[in-house]
């Protein structure tokens, strides 16, 4: 068999899998930027968003940083993957981007 993926045939967000006479191309986990495999201990560098921690790349909850970041009135911070989101507090709605008592 010859090892196709020894020419990094693959895109930069894709690791190589080689195969008996062929190789194929998998999606690298979302916490990384490149990975040489499969899962969030493999990534090259983390995406944003995402923190090395143990040798992985794991997600940082910016809801629960010192400073906090959702700072309109009746506002709450919902923890994403990678990311976060900032929404009205229950019993309010947004309203042109203010959260106004429903």
């Amino acid at each position: 068999d010859l090892d196709e993926c020894a020419a990094s045939p693959c895109k930069d967000h894709q690791y190589c899998l080689n195969t008996d006479g062929s190789f194929s191309c998998k999606a690298c986990d979302a916490s990384c930027v490149g990975c040489t495999g499969e899962g969030c201990d493999k990534c090259k560098t983390c995406a944003p968003g995402y923190v090395k921690e143990d040798e992985k790349c794991t997600d940082i909850d910016e809801c629960n940083l010192p400073e906090k970041i959702c700072v309109k009135e009746n506002q709450d911070c919902v923890n994403t993957s990678g990311s976060y989101k900032c929404v009205c507090s229950e019993g309010f709605e947004d309203k042109d981007g203010t959260c106004v008592q429903t």
